[in-house]
């Protein structure tokens, strides 16, 4: 009989797209980064990366300068979205990694944002 032993390694990053270099990005120690803030007026999308601590993202919450706190929903990976409209607000964030730590992130995002920028928050787990 033989056996063997397989080893498997999960990020938090997006598959390399070799035609767009900058999509699969190393973390830096700025903080939490938001890539790409994708949707319309009406749904928003973000990508949460650069996470310390446990490193994987359990739960996000967002908050426009002019609302209260809306719970986000898992897109796909660690693409987070909302049906909130946010457009012209500056935006928050509470994040919670798998090991249960959460932290806020206030104003990472300013009002003028448009969709398809990149935020670096300034602090991080």
């Amino acid at each position: 009989m033989v056996t063997s032993s397989n080893k498997v390694t999960a990020t938090n990053f997006c598959p390399p797209n070799y035609s767009k270099p900058d999509e699969c990005l190393v973390p830096s120690k700025e903080g939490l980064s938001l890539k790409s803030i994708k949707g319309n007026p009406y749904w928003i999308l973000v990508f949460v990366y650069n996470v310390g601590g446990a490193g994987d993202v359990a739960n996000v919450r967002i908050k426009g300068s002019n609302t209260g706190w809306f719970q986000m929903s898992r897109n796909w990976g660690q693409n987070w979205q909302t049906g909130a409209t946010l457009v012209g607000q500056s935006l928050s964030f509470i994040v919670t990694t798998s090991d249960g730590k959460t932290m806020q992130f206030n104003n990472v995002v300013p009002a003028n944002w448009q969709f398809g920028q990149t935020y670096e928050g300034g602090s991080n787990f």
